[in-house]
């Protein structure tokens, strides 16, 4: 299993030390709100250690509705003079005893991957899928990092290269 010391280059900063201000929309759950609360923290920390503005943070009732909901910020932006340069989706979808955790993630990973190749700007996809509630706090500082802070410094990498190679 990978652990977040296997993977020092997620959280390397020095290719957006020079970033400047960047414009970044949440959209999260309702669903388990202490681990979709606790991955915002963490993003939200590192957007503004970088000087990233939140333009919106949306919150829906499940992962399922987390690509409608990117979609729609996209659009509503669509003709302002600030926008998203990246969208961040975060979710917690934990497996019980039914196919129903297999069916929600698959359609939300499939709607994230759709938006990637639709928008002009990245989704991040932050939807933790857990066989326990455990697990999430073990990506939420512990053995596996923080998906919060890694989310927000995938954005901003990701914008970084929208500015580089538009």
């Amino acid at each position: 299993m990978a652990q977040a010391t296997n993977s020092s280059s997620l959280t390397d900063t020095h290719l957006i030390d020079d970033l400047g201000l960047s414009h970044v929309a949440i959209v999260a759950t309702e669903w388990n709100d202490k681990i979709v609360r606790e991955l915002i923290n963490g993003c939200e920390s590192v957007l503004h250690k970088f000087g990233s503005s939140i333009i919106d943070k949306i919150i829906v009732p499940g992962a399922f509705e987390l690509p409608f909901a990117c979609q729609r910020i996209w659009r509503h932006y669509q003709q302002q003079e600030v926008k998203p340069e990246a969208i961040i989706a975060f979710g917690a979808v934990i497996r019980g005893g039914t196919p129903h955790f297999d069916y929600v993630c698959k359609a939300v990973t499939d709607g994230i991957v759709q938006l990637n190749l639709s928008l002009p700007i990245p989704v991040i996809f932050g939807v933790l899928t857990l066989d326990t509630d455990a697990q999430a706090w073990e990506r939420l500082g512990g053995i596996h990092g923080h998906k919060g802070e890694e989310a927000a410094l995938a954005a901003l990498k990701m914008i970084k290269m929208c500015r580089i190679k538009p």
